[in-house]
This record gives structure tokens, C-alpha cells and sequence, in this order.
């Protein structure tokens, strides 16, 4: 199906933020699948501005920080067309840029905040993240540093990620939180049990990353890039040992596809975006004919009995192995 055109495309609202509703995940053009092609990261964001997907979701960790300065490269010119969101809080081993452990200092909040600001070259963050809750610290601790930088300007909104529905309320209570990013796809589901609920009555948007569960929902069998750069190779639903279940779930997605005249990766993303207004994917890909493919899942509308096939889709293996979550 043909992508809409940028007036078509839905808007919802993040906080104070107006944004598309469907968003472009930076991350895999600096890390995780494969040998990273900066320049084609580049222009996929060009393209994405080009077609009024201008929420762009970036880290401090990823890369070590040279994500942030592709996306500052992208944007030069256009900053008026993107909301910019970064993230804090995971450190990396240096050099090699694989995940330590968390950080939630206030100190250490402030301190990314600027760091990012100059990796970005912007005067100010749209969305501010943090990129997982440091259980050292108190939540309201480290939403105190993130609400010191709204006041100061440097922060317009404030948004956590994969937090559990205890902290989400303390955070929300120290100051509006305006978005919680999770995984949420047809075969990561387990937020809908309480943080859907627990976002909706605080009003606040959710952010779905991996959509597409890293590829897995898209049913490209080009599958893991070669070699040791593709982290799926280290997570539990890409293991020889569940592959074989995970592709005839694939294989039910794609049968759903060919009845909609679609395909797999705008099935998911349509399954997702029938979840309500609120809810916002950020598939990531570094090729603008992925993008627009991606967009087409606006123009899918899946039937009751499609949601209900997909509904009872449950992949083999956990999420994350001992990599931990980006």
C-alpha cells in the first residue's frame, strides 16, 4: 500500500508536544543490526522529514553518543520540522559502548542533559527520557533533576521508559510525566495489563519501540545480518531453539497481510495503531523505502477477526537475554 500523503498522517499530542503518530527510532542506524551506514541513516531522516515524520527518537547510549550527532547532522536546517527525543540513565562501557548498568543521579541527569544538548546542537530536548529507572536512586530524586531542567528551559517535556506502574505514578506525581516509551508489538504485550491502564488515567501518550519486534514481525527472511554487529543473535527469540515456532507465527502474520493486500510490517503497525490515538510506534529503519512501507499501515484497516487472530500470537522466548534493553 502507497504511504499517505504528510497531511494525512494523524497527529496526537505528547504533553505540550504535537506530534505524528507514528515516529522514526534512530537507534539501529549507529548500532544492533549490523555494520552502521551513518550516511544512509542521514537520508532516511531527510526522508522522513520530507514526509512529515518528524519525531525522532534518539539515546546518549547509543553508539556512545554518535547517534545523537547523525540526528544533529539530518536536522541541520530543519529543526523547526522535528521533535527531538533523547534519553539518559543507562552508561556504557567506554570505548565499546555496550550497556554497564543505570545511573538516575541528579547530578548525572544534569550532566547527560547538556551533553546531549551539544551532541544535538539544539538549544532545547522536546521529550527528555529516562532511559531506565536506577533502583539506587528515588524516582522522585532523579524527576526532580529532569523538572530542573524544564524550568530552566534546556527540557520541554519529560517522558520514562520501561518503568513499572509503581514508579510511573511517583514520577507523575513529582511532575507530569508526557510520554512512556515500551516495547509493544503483537508479541510484546505485557504492558496492556497495567501501565496502558495506569497511562490513560494520567493521561499520558505511549511510545511504542520495536513495533515490528526487531524485524521478526516484517517476515524478511534476509533474517540476522552476518556477524557479531546484529544483537539479536543474543536474544532469546532469535535462538535456533525458537526460530522454527516464531516463523509459523510469522507465517499467521503474513496470511493476514495477503488478505489486507499489505504486508507484514504494516499488519503490525496497523494492529498497533488500532490500540487507540494515544499510542505512537517508532519503527526504526535506515531506508527510506522501509520508511514509506512503514507509513502504509495507515491506510490498513484490519477487521475484528483479524485483531483476534493476532491477538492470540505469543512468541517463543523472552524479550531480552543477558544483553539487557536499549
Amino acid at each position: 500500500m502507497n504511504p499517505p500523503s504528510t497531511a494525512q498522517i494523524p497527529r496526537t499530542r505528547l504533553g505540550a508536544l504535537e506530534v505524528p503518530r507514528m515516529g522514526l527510532g534512530c537507534m539501529g542506524m549507529s548500532l544492533a543490526y549490523g555494520r552502521p551506514d551513518p550516511e544512509a541513516g542521514v537520508r532516511t531522516i531527510s526522508h522522513a522529514l520530507d514526509r512529515g515524520v518528524g519525531f525522532l527518537d534518539t539515546a546518549d547510549m547509543y553508539a556512545n553518543g554518535s547517534n545523537e550527532e547523525l540526528v544533529s547532522r539530518a536536522i541541520a536546517g530543519r529543526r523547526d520540522e522535528v521533535v527531538l527525543a533523547t534519553k539518559c540513565g543507562i552508561t556504557t562501557v567506554p570505548g565499546i559502548g555496550l550497556p554497564r548498568g543505570v545511573n538516575g543521579d541528579p547530578a548525572y541527569i544534569r550532566r547527560s542533559a547538556e551533553a546531549s544538548l551539544a551532541r544535538l546542537g539544539v538549544d532545547v530536548i522536546d521529550l527528555y527520557y529516562l532511559h531506565r529507572v536506577d533502583p539506587q536512586v528515588p524516582i522522585e530524586e532523579s524527576v526532580g533533576a529532569m523538572a530542573e531542567l524544564v524550568e530552566r528551559g534546556l527540557v520541554r517535556e519529560i517522558g520514562l521508559s520501561e518503568v513499572d506502574p509503581a514508579d510511573l505514578r511517583r514520577a507523575h506525581d513529582t511532575h507530569p510525566i508526557a510520554a512512556v516509551e515500551m516495547e509493544w508489538s503483537i508479541v510484546s504485550r505485557e504492558l496492556e495489563d497495567d501501565i496502558v491502564p495506569l497511562a490513560r488515567e494520567l493521561g499520558i501518550g505511549i511510545v511504542c519501540y520495536s513495533p515490528i519486534s526487531r524485524g521478526m514481525l516484517s517476515g524478511d527472511d534476509a533474517g540476522l545480518k552476518p556477524g557479531l554487529l546484529d544483537f539479536r543473535r543474543f536474544l532469546p527469540r532469535w535462538s535456533r531453539k525458537n526460530r522454527a515456532h516464531n516463523s509459523r507465527l510469522v507465517d499467521t502474520v503474513k496470511a493476514v497481510a495477503a488478505r489486507r493486500g499489505a504486508t507484514p510490517a504494516q499488519v503490525a503497525l496497523a494492529w498497533l495503531l488500532a490500540k487507540g490515538e494515544d499510542v505512537i510506534p517508532i519503527p526504526g529503519t535506515s531506508k527510506p523505502h522501509r520508511l514509506d512501507e512503514n507509513l502504509g499501515a495507515f491506510e490498513v484497516t484490519l477487521s475484528d477477526e483479524d485483531m483476534h487472530i493476532l491477538n492470540g500470537l505469543t512468541a517463543a522466548g523472552e524479550r531480552y537475554g543477558r544483553t539487557g534493553g536499549a
